[in-house]
């Protein structure tokens, strides 16, 4: 067994290498962004000491094993569910300790600090609890059955359906569709049958194709039996064809797509931005990059964000502890429905939420909560052992 490695050859400096490149295109996408005069502040500082925070965040969290998260993964669980149902209880409103935005409850106000959003860091905790749960699960059940996975499959269920509860009493879409992702993809490699996971992706499919064709032409209906409002309908509607709604629901759609569209190929150059996006700095961050960079800056993100997930996947293969391999591929699906939801709104590929794209966007929480993710990442490959012949066993 190999432990005798020092600091310099377990540390994963490629990774690291990732995080620095986009922290560098965040700076000069946000530093171009807040030209536009949306708000008086120099969101620079801001996201670097987010930066500076969060690769604090990252070298304590590698100081712990993963053994050590394995223990503490469901207290981590209870404490961000009490969190939740903190925020939900707490009065709403301005001067409160609750803030809204956008109709939605999700931020504590920290006098001093800011803004807090707790969500992002359940994710993290979610992760680590499914993880445990899995891998408990198969060191139990060593022979698998049917019964077996449908006991997993209820339990996995069971754990996502709590936070789930209290995210969408936010109301949060965007949050809430990150924890199925995460949900999905740790069915997936939580090693439940096909014969079960066929039958509910195939059904999950129809549902959602059939309430999306209920809600084109059977509104009423909807209305009048689940509680949909019309503003969920205008989402929808400004979704599909948002130049019908473009002085309402489908502005800022519009606005995203004119923005990349005449980046063309080379774009427009630094801070050579015309088209005014809202939010330009936070979640149509992407919009900034294709229309200063164009098609090929943006190539040049969308390939980073590639390259982070290729890294992030070939770690997890290397590893051999099952709980490691659990919280790493959950990791994984969270970065990536992140990246490709937030990408693919700004291109009408899919309905706007409120979702930032990773390491680019600026948001203290969303920056620290990936930290936190990447963090146990960096924990995994650090403490990893390499056995002669390939034992799986732990320390």
């Amino acid at each position: 067994m190999e432990n005798n490695k020092g600091f310099a050859d377990r540390f994963d400096w490629t990774l690291a290498f990732i995080l620095l490149l986009l922290f560098i295109v965040s700076l000069f996408a946000i530093s171009s962004a807040q030209t536009s005069g949306q708000y008086p502040i120099n969101f620079i500082p801001r996201q670097a000491f987010w930066y500076i925070v969060g690769a604090t965040i990252i070298g304590f969290t590698m100081f712990f094993e993963p053994e050590q998260y394995k223990k503490m993964a469901w207290v981590l669980y209870g404490i961000g569910i009490f969190i939740l149902i903190a925020l939900v209880l707490a009065p709403g409103g301005e001067g409160q300790i609750a803030e809204m935005r956008g109709g939605a409850k999700s931020w504590f106000h920290l006098p001093g600090i800011g803004s807090i959003q707790p969500s992002e860091f359940m994710k993290t905790f979610f992760i680590l609890t499914m993880a445990r749960m899995i891998s408990k699960h198969h060191e139990i059940n060593v022979v698998k059955t049917m019964k077996t996975d449908l006991l997993l499959l209820g339990k996995i269920v069971l754990t996502a359906l709590v936070p789930l509860l209290f995210i969408m009493q936010q109301p949060d879409l965007g949050t809430s569709l990150v924890f199925l992702a995460i949900t999905a993809a740790m069915v997936i490699v939580g090693g439940v049958t096909w014969k079960l996971i066929v039958p509910i992706f195939a059904g999950t499919a129809v549902l959602g194709g059939s309430l999306l064709w209920m809600a084109v032409f059977m509104q009423d209906f909807l209305s009048e039996k689940f509680g949909f409002k019309a503003y969920q309908f205008g989402r929808v509607y400004s979704w599909l064809d948002p130049y019908s709604y473009a002085t309402s629901e489908g502005y800022n759609l519009i606005n995203a797509m004119t923005a990349i569209g005449s980046g063309e190929i080379t774009g427009k150059g630094y801070q050579g931005r015309e088209v005014y996006v809202p939010e330009n700095h936070t979640d149509f961050i992407f919009t900034v990059i294709g229309e200063e960079y164009g098609f090929i800056g943006a190539s040049i993100v969308v390939s980073l964000f590639f390259l982070l997930i290729y890294h992030l996947t070939k770690i997890t293969l290397q590893l051999k502890d099952p709980f490691s391999t659990y919280v790493c591929a959950g990791i994984i699906a969270m970065i990536t429905f992140h990246v490709f939801q937030n990408i693919g709104m700004t291109i009408q590929l899919l309905p706007i939420t409120g979702i930032p794209l990773p390491f680019i966007s600026y948001g203290g929480s969303s920056l620290m909560g990936n930290m936190l993710a990447l963090g146990l990442v960096f924990s995994m490959k650090f403490h990893h052992r390499t056995y002669m012949f390939g034992s799986s066993e732990d320390e």
